[in-house]
């Protein structure tokens, strides 16, 4: 699975004794560098997703996408089957808001999530997503600044915080 974090923010917000909510939006069309030349490839691998690359789950109501922390499937935080998490896809972003009640924030690894992102130390969001192997769901092409590849497809399964996203400009705010 390929994870990728797109520059985007996160919103915490909570009420005593109630739910706390996460905002967040993954905007599309920005472009990173993965890969900066070093090392036996010499070539700089650069990065684009698509507006609309996940739409096709996103739609699909029975599709289940998870919010983690860390892209760790044994640290959940939320997700759309367990009806914590709303997934929302337009032109501009991907967007998202999570519920998390107040039973979840003491279990040891939200708390540590939410800690981590009160804190400002989580400050970056990254989807995990697989490219499926069809015809234009990815376009790569070489320039004279090396590869860059187009994701205009991919099966998104979850959203992370993390700590370094891929995409330097991603950004959370709790």
């Amino acid at each position: 699975m390929l994870f990728a974090g797109l520059n985007g923010s996160l919103e915490l917000r909570q009420s005593e004794g109630e739910e706390t909510r996460l905002r967040g939006a993954f905007p599309y069309q920005r472009e990173t560098v993965l890969h900066d030349g070093g090392g036996r490839s010499g070539q700089t691998r650069r990065e684009i997703i698509a507006s609309r690359a996940f739409a096709r789950r996103v739609a699909d109501p029975d599709a289940d996408i998870h919010l983690l922390a860390a892209h760790d499937f044994d640290r959940p935080l939320a997700s759309r089957a367990a009806g914590t998490l709303t997934v929302t896809d337009d032109d501009d972003a991907l967007r998202f808001e999570a519920r998390i009640a107040p039973g979840m924030a003491r279990v040891s690894w939200v708390a540590d999530a939410l800690g981590a992102l009160r804190g400002g130390l989580v400050r970056g969001l990254s989807p995990g997503f697989r490219v499926p192997d069809q015809p234009g769901a990815e376009d790569v092409r070489s320039d004279d600044r090396g590869l860059l590849r187009t994701v205009r497809q991919a099966d998104l399964f979850e959203i992370s915080a993390v700590t370094v996203p891929a995409y330097e400009d991603a950004q959370i705010e709790a």
